[in-house]
């Protein structure tokens, strides 16, 4: 490795760094459509819910973990809709 290169330069090289925050409008999609298929009684998980975004040709589609993470941070997990 060489010795003058920063480290940013290094990740930047090597794909270490960050990618973008899934955008407000697509964490919205993720949620509906959870809420959606929870209200119909359907299987809500991050899985089906990538198979919809895929389905509707969504772009840029997140990955499961990245819509787990959507699910989680807005509470919407282990059958529940919301904060208790």
């Amino acid at each position: 490795m060489e010795t003058n290169r920063s480290r940013i330069e290094f990740y930047q090289e090597n794909q270490y760094y960050p990618q973008e925050r899934t955008t407000q409008e697509i964490e919205e999609i993720i949620k509906n459509i959870r809420l959606e298929l929870y209200n119909r009684g359907l299987f809500c998980g991050a899985e089906v819910i990538y198979s919809e975004l895929k389905a509707l040709k969504i772009r840029p589609l997140p990955s499961v973990r990245t819509i787990g993470r959507i699910l989680a941070r807005h509470g919407l997990t282990h059958g529940r809709t919301g904060y208790y």
